[in-house]
Parts: C-alpha cells; sequence; structure tokens
C-alpha cells in the first residue's frame, strides 16, 4: 500500500488522524503514517527525513522552509489560528485565569505546572515568557515539569498530575487528550495565537496524494471539524 509520510506539529494531531482515518484511505488507496511533535522538533525531523510528503507547522516555519526550497510554497495553504491555553485535571477546579494578577495568583498555587519543552515549542517557550513576565520564573522552577511535546505533557498531567496542577499548551493539544480539561486561553497581554498551515515536500515521493490530503485537511468542507479541534478562522 502506498505510504503519505507526513510530519506535524503536535497541534494537528486530532485533525491529521480524523481526516486520515475518514474516506481519505478508502478513496485513495493509500495509508497517512503520520509523526506528531514539538514544532522545532518536526523542523529538525524534516531536514532529515527526505522521505516526508507532507509538513505540518507554524507559518513563519513553512515560509523559511519555502525560502529555502525545501516545501513547495505554492502548495502552502492554512489550517487556522491556535490558543495557548491553561488546562487541569478533569474534576479539578477551574481557577480565575481571566486577567494577568488572576493568571499569577493561579500560578503561584498550582501544586505542579505541566508544559511542553520550553526551548523547541511554541507553547513552551511562551509559557516560560509568561513567568519570567510574572517574575515568578525562579518560584516556579521546581513544580515545572516540561516534556518533548504538549501532548506528551497533558498526558501526564492527566496520569500523574497531583491535584491542584496546571498545564499550559495550545489548546488543540489540550482539546485532544483524555482527562484533561480546557480552562481558558491565557489572558492579554499574553495571549497567544499560533497560525498554522501546511505544504507539501519538495522532495516528495507521492507529491499527488500529499496534495489530495492536504486538500482534505484545508477543505471548507471541514471547517467544522477543524474548528472542534480547536483551530480558529
Amino acid at each position: 500500500m502506498t505510504t503519505v509520510r507526513v510530519l506535524s506539529a503536535g497541534a494537528a494531531k486530532e485533525l491529521v488522524r480524523a481526516i486520515a482515518g475518514s474516506d481519505f484511505e478508502a478513496r485513495t488507496g493509500a495509508r497517512v503514517d503520520a509523526t506528531f511533535d514539538a514544532a522545532g522538533a518536526v523542523a529538525s525531523a524534516f531536514e532529515a527525513r527526505p522521505d516526508t510528503d507532507l509538513v505540518i507547522l507554524p507559518d513563519a516555519m513553512l515560509e523559511a522552509l519555502a525560502s529555502a526550497g525545501r516545501v513547495d510554497r505554492a502548495s502552502i495553504a492554512t489550517l487556522g489560528n491556535v490558543a495557548t491555553g491553561v488546562a487541569i485535571r478533569d474534576g479539578d477546579a477551574a481557577p480565575r485565569v481571566d486577567a494577568a494578577d488572576a493568571l499569577r495568583r493561579a500560578l503561584v498555587a498550582a501544586s505542579a505546572l505541566y508544559c511542553p519543552d520550553i526551548e523547541r515549542s511554541t507553547a513552551g517557550r511562551h509559557f516560560l515568557h509568561v513567568l519570567q513576565s510574572l517574575a515568578i520564573a525562579e518560584e516556579a522552577k521546581p513544580k515545572l515539569r516540561a516534556y518533548a511535546n504538549g501532548a506528551t505533557a497533558m498526558a501526564a498531567l492527566a496520569r500523574e498530575g497531583p491535584s491542584g496542577a496546571l498545564g499550559c499548551t495550545q489548546a488543540t493539544e489540550i482539546l485532544y487528550t483524555p482527562g484533561v480539561t480546557l480552562v481558558a486561553p491565557l489572558p492579554p497581554p499574553f495571549a497567544l495565537s499560533t497560525r498554522y498551515g501546511l505544504a507539501v515536500s519538495t522532495r516528495a515521493t507521492v507529491p499527488d496524494l500529499a496534495r489530495e490530503l492536504a486538500a482534505q485537511l484545508t477543505s471548507p468542507a471541514n471547517a467544522a471539524l477543524r474548528r472542534l479541534g480547536g483551530f480558529i478562522d
């Protein structure tokens, strides 16, 4: 069976799986082999994996890849914007996080803080910036639980997080992880909305199938599916 190989930032995990698991395989006779990770890790992996057909990353990273001739600029298309938000374990009381002062109190009171990699992931770097801006980075360091990507961090929060723990990552990763609940997006001035898109690799082994998958992922017919997964137009 022909395989379409996808490298994707974790934000699009549920969307890719939903589309790949619908009628794509039945209609094309091809299977989707998708790998998901933090955006920085995906960008690095893309350089090392010439057999990748489709890549999903923040717009700025796709533009850099297009400028380097690694993706077909004409194939770049938008999936939508994804907010960075705060999560709790299912059943825990949701704190107020609707203003900077309330967010600071919630983070200080949290028993643990779960987040993606603070160097290689979009949401992780931003969360570190939030802690620094609120002047609680040093105070928060002993209870910081950073994982390779947001999906892994949220799974750990659901599985082992102590009562009163909080998570911070992109809303899509919170919404598709069983056992955690999205409290709210980060409030101003810390709100972060990341625009994601996709592109076909210039070294794609099955470029036509990659374009077909890209068309389904971005189709107006699947707008409700994207919104359900946390993408905002």
